[in-house]
């Protein structure tokens, strides 16, 4: 968005002395607003990390101090060594027992990552995906940011049916590649003309639309041509022949509106997976420039897939920890191994939510703003689909309350989409049911 003569970046410092201090939000700096309303944006964000987590039990009934889960019983949050990096963010995340997604039982220990962020019935035949919650929000309110969702992940790619690298689905069998490099990212986020001029993307956008245009006229006319059994696959090609020209229209648009400045010290976009907390900062950080000027508000982060065994992520707990092992091995031994990796993955995560609530924005900040989901589609070693680890971070300003431990087991179970429902509300996209929702979490969000 282009700046005003009294407008000033949101990010800009006092110096002197060599040292320079943030500036409070102040109304001049309100470019981050929606054009519309004038409210400031609201976000929502999914992060999963793979293998599960670490449950041991103890022969006493107390509560281990690597246990994933950060205290045993329902109430205010206490933070063990697993979960310690969070304690400094207590108001701001809570933790959910008791949650998965049914359609995802039958898939296997190590596949129902593949319905984490969509809550697609996999439980029969089925082999499609249906839509992920930030696609969701991404069709209603997409159109106010120059990309409508961000999908990332550390392997990069779609995968497979079991084994997806990508948590976003557009819609049934259409899941969207997850970008993974973070120089492909950067310039995709901040250099997306790759040193042409505007006038020149422009001039090659209006072609695409013209091919396109052609292209929409003769598949109308061959589909009045075929048989019912082959119409169904002709309008999925018509939806993605409509997918590209909305895509190409709203670039189009964008071109009017000047790129955002974003500053790169301290960003290494060369950073390799054997520097693994590098390599998954500079992730985060990617995500948090393309909040902090506004690029998107929906994003999918894929940390780990279940099946990285052809990616450096098999050997990720051997360069954290020093462990002699695939990290997918991990997941079957015993403290403090599980438990120091849980906690690295803490600390990363903790480092994102972190910086969020450090940026101001109106009288909140960027994490209250933003609904984060974090968590994994079963526990180690056991490789059940029940009852997944979830922690539900930010969204203070969109009525979210936390600091505790909810369970929701036995009769008071409730699917996981009961929580997607209640984040897509928060965030301005009306959600009477997700999946297999009943309704909301009414001791999440007031």
């Amino acid at each position: 968005m282009q700046y005003k003569s009294w407008q000033i970046n949101r990010r800009a410092f006092l110096r002197g002395g060599g040292v320079a201090i943030a500036l409070p939000y102040l109304d001049c700096m309100s470019w981050g607003k929606t054009k519309d309303t004038g409210a400031l944006p609201k976000r929502l964000v999914v992060s999963y990390i793979a293998y599960g987590v670490y449950e041991p039990r103890t022969k006493d009934g107390s509560h281990h101090d690597w246990n994933w889960w950060p205290c045993k019983d329902p109430g205010p949050l206490t933070f063990n060594k697993s979960s310690e990096p969070f304690a400094p963010l207590k108001d701001s995340v809570s933790y959910l027992q008791g949650l998965e997604h049914a359609g995802g039982l039958g898939m296997g220990g190590h596949s129902s990552g593949d319905v984490f962020a969509t809550g697609a019935d996999m439980t029969g035949n089925e082999k499609t995906n249906n839509i992920s919650i930030d696609q969701v929000a991404a069709k209603v309110n997409g159109h106010l940011t120059r990309y409508a969702s961000l999908v990332l992940g550390t392997e990069g790619g779609t995968g497979s049916y079991g084994s997806a690298k990508t948590l976003s689905h557009y819609g049934p069998g259409r899941p969207i590649p997850s970008m993974h490099k973070p120089q492909e990212i950067f310039n995709r986020l901040f250099k997306p003309y790759a040193g042409k001029g505007v006038d020149q993307v422009r001039a090659s956008l209006k072609r695409e639309s013209s091919v396109l245009d052609l292209m929409l006229e003769d598949a109308h006319r061959l589909k009045r041509q075929i048989g019912k059994s082959d119409q169904s696959k002709m309008e999925e090609y018509l939806d993605s022949l409509r997918a590209l020209e909305k895509r190409v229209e709203r670039t189009s648009e964008w071109t009017h509106q000047p790129l955002p400045s974003v500053d790169t010290k301290g960003l290494n976009l060369e950073v390799s997976h054997k520097d693994p907390e590098e390599y998954t900062r500079c992730m985060y950080d990617l995500l948090y420039l393309a909040f902090l000027t506004d690029s998107t508000r929906y994003a999918t982060l894929m940390l780990e897939s279940e099946h990285s065994s052809g990616s450096e992520m098999w050997n990720y707990a051997n360069y954290v920890l020093g462990y002699k092992g695939a990290t997918h091995d991990i997941a079957h031994k015993r403290p403090p191994e599980s438990g120091k990796w849980d906690n690295w993955r803490a600390k990363q995560h903790a480092y994102f939510l972190e910086r969020m609530k450090n940026t101001p924005e109106g009288n909140s900040n960027m994490l209250d703003q933003t609904v984060v989901v974090w968590g994994s589609a079963h526990p180690h070693a056991s490789h059940s689909n029940k009852n997944y680890p979830i922690q539900v971070a930010g969204g203070n300003a969109l009525g979210f309350n936390h600091g505790r431990l909810h369970s929701f087991e036995e009769e008071r179970k409730i699917p996981l989409a009961n929580l997607f429902t209640s984040i897509l509300n928060a965030v301005d996209v009306p959600t009477k049911k997700f999946a297999d929702s009943t309704g909301e979490i009414s001791e999440l969000r007031s």
